[in-house]
C-alpha cells in the first residue's frame, strides 16, 4: 500500500502564557512511501516524529493537508477504519492476559463482516505467532516474558489483521544494545516475508540505515532530506542531515576557497571547480582521512585507539568545530603514527562544503587532492 503525505501541518495551541503562538509540530510535509517498503522516519527528539505517524494512523487530525493510502484519501477517516496495525514504544500489552490472548484480542474485536469464526482467528494467531517465533510462549503473560518476547507479541498483535500500513513508534528503545541489534533484524525479516508497508520512527541513524529502504530525516517538523540510506549519506543536503547520520559524526571546520583551491584554516587541502572565492565550513567524513607523511592537512595527534580491524586517530586543528577529530582508518595504515603531529590526504568524495549561514551544501566538482 503507498501511503502518499501532501502539504501535512500539524499545529498544537501554545501552553506558554506569555507567548500564546500555536506549536508547529509538523510544518507543511510532503513525500510518498512506496508500497511495500520499510521507511524510517528519522530525527532529533522532539522534531515531529511521532505526531507524523499518529497523523498517518488517525490518532491525530491534520491542521493542513492530506493523507493518501494508495488513491484513497484517508485524511477524515477514523483510525479503526484505516487498515494500520501500530507498535508502541512501551508495547502497550495487556498484562492479564496470555501471549495467545493479546494477540487475538484484535480479531475478538471486529464486528459486521468482518467478524471472524473461532476456528479463523486461532488459524491467523498462530501464523502471527509463528512469524516473529513465539508460537512456543503462547500461554505466558507479559510479565513472564523478556523485552524483546514482549516486543515481539506486540508486532504480531499488530500483524494478525493484516494491515494496509504498519507504524512502529521507536519499538527498540527500551530493548538492550545485543537485543536491540537482534530484534532490528527480525523486524526487517518479518517485513520482508509479509510485504506490508512500514514506517518505523527512531531517533536512533545507526537504527534507521540498517534496515531501512528509504529515509526520511526530519528537524523541527520540517523534512530534511529523503532517499535510499547509502545516498543521503553519502549526498547530504545540508549541514544538518550530515552531521546527523553517521557513527562517527563528520568532523566539521572553517574552511574557505581562494582561487580553487580548498583550504582548512591554512591548509591547502583540495583543489576544486565551481565553487566562488569566499568563506564556507567544511564537512570531512571520519572514512576521508588517509595517513600520509607529506599530507596536506596537518593536525596535532592526541591518541591512537585500535578496534580489531580499524584504528581510530584523535586529533585536533585550529579550525575544527567541536572537541576533536576522529578518524578512521584500517589498522594496517596506523603503523607509524607517533609524535606530536599526524598529516592527512583526503578522499575527495567524502568533503563536502556548506554554506556558514545557511548549512545548505554547497556542491562542487573535485578537480584533485593535494
Amino acid at each position: 500500500m503507498k501511503v502518499v503525505l501532501e502539504h501535512l501541518t500539524k499545529r498544537f495551541p501554545g501552553r506558554n502564557k506569555k507567548d500564546k503562538n500555536d506549536v508547529v509540530a509538523v510544518n507543511d510535509m510532503s513525500f510518498e512511501i512506496p508500497d511495500g517498503k520499510l521507511v524510517g522516519l528519522l530525527g532529533p527528539s522532539g522534531c515531529g516524529k511521532s505526531t507524523v505517524l499518529n497523523l498517518i494512523c488517525g490518532l491525530e487530525t491534520p491542521t493542513e493537508g492530506r493523507i493518501l493510502f494508495g488513491d484513497d484519501d484517508v485524511t477524515a477517516l477514523p483510525p479503526e477504519r484505516r487498515g494500520v496495525g501500530l507498535v508502541f514504544q512501551n508495547y502497550a500489552l495487556y498484562p492479564h492476559l496470555t501471549v495467545r490472548q493479546n494477540i487475538l484480542f484484535p480479531l475478538q474485536n471486529l464486528r459486521g463482516d468482518a467478524k471472524l469464526s473461532k476456528e479463523v482467528m486461532e488459524e491467523k494467531m498462530l501464523e502471527a505467532a509463528r512469524l516473529v517465533q513465539i508460537e512456543q510462549l503462547l500461554d505466558r503473560k507479559p510479565g513472564e516474558m523478556s523485552g524483546g518476547q514482549q516486543q515481539r507479541v506486540a508486532i504480531a498483535r499488530a500483524l494478525v489483521k493484516v494491515p494496509r500500513v504498519l507504524l512502529l513508534d521507536e519499538p527498540l528503545s527500551n530493548l538492550d544494545a545485543r537485543l536491540r541489534l537482534q530484534t532490528r533484524e527480525e523486524i526487517r525479516r518479518i517485513q520482508r516475508e509479509t510485504g506490508v508497508t512500514t514506517v518505523f520512527v527512531t531517533h536512533d541513524q545507526e537504527e534507521a540505515m540498517s534496515i531501512s529502504d528509504v529515509i526520511v530525516v526530519m528537524k523541527d517538523g520540517v523534512l530534511q532530506q529523503t532517499g535510499k540510506p547509502q545516498e543521503v549519506y553519502n549526498d547530504p543536503d545540508n549541514l544538518f542531515v550530515a552531521k546527523f547520520l553517521g557513527t562517527p559524526p563528520i568532523n566539521v571546520f572553517d574552511g574557505s576557497v581562494k582561487n580553487g583551491t580548498l583550504f582548512v584554516g591554512e591548509d591547502a587541502v583540495m583543489k576544486v571547480e565551481g565553487v566562488a572565492d569566499g568563506p564556507y565550513t567544511v564537512g570531512i567524513r571520519p572514512e576521508a582521512f588517509r595517513v600520509r607523511e607529506d599530507g596536506p592537512l596537518r593536525c596535532a595527534l592526541e591518541t591512537v585507539e585500535v578496534m580489531g580491524r580499524d584504528t581510530t586517530i584523535v586529533s585536533t586543528h585550529r579550525a575544527m568545530q567541536g572537541v576533536s577529530i576522529r578518524s578512521v582508518i584500517g589498522a594496517e595504515y596506523a603503523e607509524g603514527v607517533g609524535g606530536d603531529e599526524v598529516r592527512f590526504y583526503l578522499k575527495t568524495a567524502k568533503v563536502h562544503l556548506f554554506d556558514p549561514e545557511s548549512g545548505e551544501r554547497v556542491r562542487f566538482t573535485a578537480a584533485e587532492a593535494l
